[in-house]
């Protein structure tokens, strides 16, 4: 059994692959450190956006969307600066000078605009072409105020930024012009188009030079600087095949990509095709059509990083330049970016430290992440229809291997380090749903199908080197269900396999001739998913019906059943050595539970979608769980969260007697800073209390105030409106308040985060603490004077008197006194006859005079 140690307790999850790009426009920094992360978003109007380009400097990000507005980003702040309505149609696309201060745009409206950025207004205005304007680009030579623009009516115009005329259009190309660029010496324009073919233009007169026939619809062309690694070595390439230079201006290289999904390196003399990939690293699902596998788009990298080439399929292909030990040139794929995943099906940790991660989505290739960098290292293409399950593991000799199942009823094996198929196993006739490496011997693999049959295939025959694919053959069958298959599992001695169907049933087998042992019935829904116990002889299943069931081997009885998902339990995996397990479901929930007490132990709410997959490390034991969404990595954080608890108590206790310390030595600012950080308001409480008391408590409170950031002082406004509900504490909340508003302005209030509704809270309280004080304060007025008339108390002077006589008559105009004196506790003898009213307030002060004055006399004579 695992000791008490290892017991899993928590797990920290890092988002490692997240869909980012779903087709459309993008732009390039000059930053290099690219991966699958995605660093920040920026929310727009909602709308699907058409066009965007960043500035040369990189610190501003122009956007046009559906909604026809153009914003300005700051992207240290990620906030919009300003934004105006340009087109009277979308936004096909834009670009920024040089310098960063004009802005031009191309819409669907057929007319081209530049836009001053900083003041936002319109300083070009192009009419002329005939159809929706599809690419533009400035002159990168900004002594050239050019502005060129190609159009789906077949042409480019070339526009005179000094007159805001047109100076020439172009009119060589069939179809839609899709890209341009201009010669690193600034006097040749490339155009492609549509029509697979690139013409070449002289800047000069306007003139035609030359057409070069692509034979593919293009979508990109670039021209490729001199001074440029690739540059250097197509020279090299050109030199060893033995072609003459011309005399003259140097040759022109330029590439292109377009629907064949290969990049092609031309020579402007003699329109020559300098290199051409020898096959397509773009992936492509089997329904979609051949121009649907092919580029979208190229860049060539700032920095001298390669280059940049987007598929169809959402995929980013970085490339750089090598030279050949034979000294050819080619074109290396050092890293791959998937921007959009879609659904993920199935994954598994590969290699021999479980580095990669094989995912299957809902394409027909197996993806494999390096998990480091989160790019795709490689792709295993063979099958013709969707990957649905796949499954991993070490041979007796040292080779990873990889087995897939498919929609195409196949099952294949495939080898990790030469990323190729080794093996083909034929003859299921429906879906291949589930497949299982054999556990000890690693020497057969079990496939289950939506034909209802379970078969087991040997790798007898297969070659220890070879590369080459056999077919695999199987050694036995069984029809194991009335419904498809999902899932499949080998128990760790080889001894039993178990089959999970929709037919409600998990059926447990005996190996190799694929006997019945025990059927497994119980669940009110179909079973998504079967394991092995890795020490006891008991199988878990997880099913549609949201829980999941631990069943014994030798009967068939369920042992216990775990409830807590709200939808379809899809993966149920054992950690820790079978004492615990992990679940994940339909609701997007993973949990983490503990056998022997049927307790969920955590549960984690990281997928905003169903969680289809779920990979457990052998060795590591870290999880991999994926959905629709992204793919979360899992680690291990019991053992962190402990020290972690430990160090914050051995810290509390430490700024514990810290607080204590400066109470005694009457360091109060010291005092309210270390009650904050250990977040005590009852201790911060009694060191405001305690400060009211003193002579010169404003210093010592502002002097604390003042060290206090602006999350703490919202903390403390928090503490405050808690004091200022109660009248035993309101007076030091309001103290304190009184003091905050002496030392910050109330701008500075404000702009803490949060801030409007603690004040609005504040002030019903405040309202009320103020109103009962006012009614204390006249009360104490009219006990003054009544004392003074009595000649109790000697009054401090006539001014003060008649003050008092002043407010006196001020409140019997006001509201009669009578209650107030009630409310004090002091009775009056009422006079036995009725007061007159023609009588005047001096003949009613006199007598109110001889009544106390009889009473004095009375009390003393009594005395």
């Amino acid at each position: 059994m695992t000791s008490t140690a290892s017991f899993k307790k928590n797990y920290r999850s890092v988002p490692i692959l997240q869909n980012f790009y779903t087709g459309g426009p993008f732009t390039v920094s000059s930053d290099d450190s690219s991966n699958a992360s995605i660093k920040s978003t920026i929310e727009g109007d909602s709308l699907k956006v058409t066009a965007l380009v960043l500035s040369p400097d990189d610190k501003y990000l122009f956007t046009a969307s559906h909604s026809k507005q153009i914003m300005v980003w700051d992207l240290s702040t990620l906030k919009c600066l300003r934004s105006w309505k340009g087109h009277e149609g979308p936004v096909m696309s834009m670009t920024c000078d040089s310098s960063g201060g004009l802005l031009a745009t191309a819409g669907s409206d057929r007319k081209v605009l530049v836009w001053d950025i900083d003041g936002g207004y319109c300083t070009h205005y192009f009419k002329g072409h005939k159809g929706v304007v599809t690419s533009i680009m400035f002159h990168p030579d900004p002594d050239h105020l050019l502005l060129f623009s190609g159009s789906d009516d077949a042409t480019v115009r070339v526009w005179d930024l000094v007159s805001k005329k047109c100076l020439a259009v172009l009119e060589k190309h069939f179809s839609t012009v899709t890209s341009l660029a201009v010669s690193e010496n600034g006097w040749t324009l490339l155009s492609a188009g549509r029509d697979k073919i690139v013409n070449l233009w002289d800047l000069r007169n306007y003139e035609f030079k030359l057409t070069v026939p692509t034979y593919e619809v293009l979508e990109a062309v670039r021209a490729i600087p001199p001074e440029s690694p690739l540059a250097a070595c197509l020279g090299s390439n050109d030199k060893h095949s033995g072609k003459k230079q011309k005399l003259g201006s140097p040759p022109i290289y330029f590439l292109t990509v377009g629907e064949r999904g290969v990049v092609r390196i031309w020579n402007s003399e003699g329109g020559t095709c300098l290199f051409e990939q020898k096959a397509s690293d773009a992936t492509v699902t089997s329904d979609k059509d051949d121009a649907e596998r092919g580029f979208t788009a190229v860049v060539m990298l700032p920095l001298d990083q390669g280059l940049l080439c987007v598929t169809n399929d959402e995929q980013f292909l970085f490339y750089s330049p090598i030279q050949s030990p034979e000294n050819t040139f080619e074109l290396k794929l050092r890293k791959r970016l998937v921007g959009n995943n879609e659904e993920i099906i199935d994954m598994k940790f590969l290699g021999d430290e479980e580095q990669f991660l094989a995912v299957a989505t809902n394409i027909e290739q197996v993806q494999v992440y390096d998990l480091a960098s989160m790019s795709c290292s490689y792709v295993l293409a063979g099958h013709t229809a969707t990957v649905l399950s796949l499954d991993t593991c070490v041979s007796s000799s040292g080779r990873t291997l990889l087995v897939t199942g498919s929609k195409d009823n196949n099952v294949r094996l495939w080898d990790q380090e030469g990323h190729c198929c080794i093996g083909v196993g034929t003859g299921h006739l429906g879906a291949v749903g589930a497949v299982a490496f054999s556990k000890k011997k690693k020497n057969f693999i079990v496939s289950g199908s939506s034909d209802h049959t379970l078969k087991v295939w040997s790798l007898d025959g297969l070659m220890e080197d070879g590369n080459l694919a056999i077919n695999l053959k199987a050694k036995a069958v069984v029809a194991a269900h009335d419904k498809d298959i999902n899932s499949v599992a080998v128990a760790p001695n080889d001894s039993y396999v178990c089959s999970g169907s929709e037919d409600r049933t998990a059926c447990v087998w005996r190996l190799p001739d694929l006997v019945s042992v025990v059927v497994l019935r119980g669940h009110k829904k179909g079973i998504w998913s079967v394991e092995f116990s890795p020490v006891d002889q008991c199988v878990i299943t997880a099913s549609g019906d949201k829980t999941i069931k631990l069943w014994a081997i030798s009967d068939g009885s369920c042992l216990k059943t775990f409830e807590g998902h709200t939808a379809s339990v899809l993966r149920a995996s054992f950690v820790t050595r079978g004492t615990q397990f992990v679940s994940c479901g339909a609701d997007g929930l993973v949990k983490l539970w503990a056998v022997r007490t049927n307790e969920c132990i955590a549960t984690y709410d990281q997928h905003e979608n169903k969680v289809w997959a779920l990979a457990v490390g052998k060795k590591t034991e870290m999880l991999a769980t994926g959905g629709g969404d992204t793919v979360n990595l899992w680690h291990d954080s019991t053992a962190a969260d402990k020290e972690e608890e430990f160090r914050r108590e051995e810290e509390g206790v430490l700024k514990g007697q810290e607080l204590e310390n400066a109470v005694s030595d009457a360091d109060y600012a010291r005092a309210i800073r270390v009650a904050f950080e250990l977040r005590r308001p009852h201790k911060l409480f009694n060191i405001f209390s305690d400060l009211c008391r003193k002579v010169h408590a404003d210093v010592q409170v502002d002097k604390a105030l003042h060290t206090l950031q602006k999350e703490q002082i919202h903390l403390l406004f928090e503490y405050v409106r808690e004091w200022n509900t109660k009248p035993k504490l309101c007076h030091i909340a309001q103290f304190v308040l009184f003091r905050v508003f002496n030392i910050l302005s109330p701008l500075e209030i404000l702009e803490i985060k949060g801030i409007s509704e603690l004040l609005e809270s504040l002030i019903p309280y405040s309202q009320r603490h103020f109103s009962r004080i006012d009614r204390l304060i006249r009360s104490t007025l009219l006990l003054d004077y009544t004392l003074s008339a009595m000649s109790v108390i000697e009054p401090e002077g006539e001014d003060k008197a008649s003050k008092v006589i002043s407010v006196l008559q001020q409140e019997e105009v006001n509201e009669p006194v009578v209650d107030d004196v009630s409310q004090l506790g002091i009775k009056e003898k009422k006079s036995s006859k009725k007061r007159k009213s023609g009588k005047s307030r001096s003949g009613a002060e006199k007598k109110v005079r001889e009544s106390a004055f009889t009473d004095a006399s009375a009390i003393s004579v009594q005395a």
